[in-house]
């Protein structure tokens, strides 16, 4: 095997299909065509006197020697990106430049209004285009570029995705107030006698507080289940349904809220991930830094508006 003489968009073309396990997609994701793919794929194959992949239902599937190989691989690259990076200078007040983040409905609310006050400030032509990746999805739109970050809870372990806290908050019991339940605390009888509403990302499965109750045999009765917490609000404003929400979204909703009469129910942490490639891009630092920032402001206005109530 003589390296001495690779091309290294090979290597390049290498990522992208072990990220994408699709020769088409990979092709897109470097911008050549999958005929393309196919034959750098057979210049690696030559190189290495391995085929790296193998193509099943599945996917494209790498072998012992091509998982061997891909962190050395992403290392070299990420190598070549932060010297170009680096070697370039960010100026938000004339960068013309659109990021991509996951975010759901509700860190939207809490983000999106203060993150776009600042850049009409610091950074008018800069543009935000907010979607919402599937989780088991995420680590690979960082890595391919079509996303510069998500928020989210922190579940990814991914060791290419790097991530810090952006805050924690704590579930109630939420409703309208003149519910003929809102009071200061509401018991575990009182709890379960409720219709309520869950709001997942995802198509089915259960939430921290359906764990907790399962562990000592009780189940409560959801009726409506949703993607999105904007809804959740105006239907709990017009009936006696009840929903588990963090705190935030409670009190930024006004409604009536107690602390659930369940005690295992853990907090709910906010993490800001971004991919380890794009650690030292300016652009990108230049972006965490305001979105960190101004998740602490939030954190500061909501402690003083506790204080003052």
């Amino acid at each position: 095997m003589n390296l001495n003489k690779v091309d290294l968009n090979l290597f390049i073309v290498f990522d992208a299909i072990y990220t994408e396990a699709n020769l088409t997609r990979a092709g897109q994701i470097v911008g050549i065509t999958q005929p393309a793919v196919s034959n750098a794929l057979a210049r690696l194959r030559e190189t290495f006197n391995d085929p790296l992949f193998v193509r099943t239902a599945q996917g494209m599937v790498p072998t012992p020697m091509a998982q061997n190989i891909i962190a050395p691989v992403r290392s070299a690259l990420q190598q070549l990106r932060i010297s170009v990076q680096e070697s370039r200078i960010f100026n938000p007040a004339e960068a013309n430049k659109t990021y991509r983040i996951s975010l759901t409905d509700l860190t939207e609310a809490v983000l999106l209004p203060s993150l776009f006050q600042r850049l009409r400030r610091l950074a008018p032509n800069v543009t935000i285009e907010s979607m919402l990746a599937r989780r088991r999805e995420t680590t690979k739109e960082l890595a391919a570029g079509r996303l510069d970050f998500a928020v989210d809870a922190p579940l990814n372990t991914d060791p290419q995705v790097r991530h810090v806290k952006m805050m924690e908050d704590h579930y109630v019991c939420a409703m309208r107030k003149g519910h003929p339940l809102a009071k200061d605390k509401i018991s575990l009888d009182e709890y379960l006698s409720l219709t309520h509403i869950h709001i997942s990302s995802r198509r089915s499965g259960l939430g921290y507080i359906d764990l907790s109750l399962g562990k000592i045999g009780l189940k409560r009765r959801v009726a409506l289940r949703s993607q999105h917490y904007l809804m959740a609000s105006t239907v709990l404003q017009n009936t006696d349904m009840a929903i588990t929400v963090p705190e935030r979204f409670a009190r930024r909703n006004d409604l009536h809220y107690m602390t659930l009469p369940v005690n295992d129910v853990p907090a709910l942490e906010t993490h800001l991930y971004w991919h380890e490639s794009t650690d030292q891009d300016p652009a990108n630092r230049w972006m965490r830094e305001q979105i960190i920032e101004i998740c602490q402001h939030v954190i500061a206005q909501e402690k003083k508006l506790e204080k003052a109530s």
